[in-house]
């Protein structure tokens, strides 16, 4: 089965299964170690649940392209598209170990441990000099390469996905259990209470 057919699926389906996968780029490699699963239209915390837009139109199709997106306007998190055209799924690849690299990853990330080299969605970006330029990368044949392994992992756990506030309670976050590269769960923020100008 080739990369786009074992990835249109929908994404809480795709997702435990990238487990233990290779992602290849700018000489290093990482075995993803955690991911979250987002749906569209009808998954209030993903980007598409609004519709298409210019920002995340690489959502919508075809599956096995990599959708990349800027967040707290200074990092990039990298998405594996999964589902039929159209549907706007994706699963955000949340950690992983670096296996292949190694040198080139702490360049990129001085003074972080080996563990902590990928260890949430920014840091794994960096290490693997993954930008907003391979937003709609062929995963099959492009710059980012994600490569299947033929055996599965078996150690899988799921619970909620981190930081939402939309639908924050569906179990899809997953992760290999006991593996040290993965990131501690955090619930979302209260929003704070505006202060109300001065009056007059």
């Amino acid at each position: 089965m080739d990369l786009a057919s074992a990835l249109s699926r929908p994404a809480p389906d795709v997702a435990p299964d990238l487990l233990g996968e290779l992602l290849h780029h700018g000489g290093v490699t990482l075995r993803i170690t955690e991911v979250e699963a987002y749906g569209g239209a009808d998954d209030p915390g993903s980007h598409a649940f609004r519709g298409r837009t210019a920002r995340n139109g690489t959502m919508f199709g075809p599956a096995a392209r990599m959708y990349c997106y800027f967040t707290y306007g200074m990092h990039v998190c990298s998405n594996v598209v999964t589902g039929a055209d159209g549907e706007g799924c994706g699963v955000l690849i949340r950690a992983g170990e670096i296996v292949d690299g190694l040198d080139l990853a702490r360049s990129r990330r001085p003074g972080a441990s080996d563990r902590d080299l990928a260890r949430g969605p920014a840091r794994l970006t960096r290490a693997l000099a993954i930008t907003l330029e391979h937003d709609g990368t062929d995963l099959a044949a492009g710059e980012v390469r994600l490569e299947l392994q033929p055996t599965p992992t078996s150690r899988v756990r799921t619970g909620p996905r981190v930081g939402l506030r939309a639908a924050p309670d569906r179990p899809w976050r997953f992760w290999i259990e006991g593996d040290p590269t993965v990131s501690s769960y955090r619930p979302a923020a209260p929003i704070g209470r505006r202060r109300r100008p001065d009056r007059a």
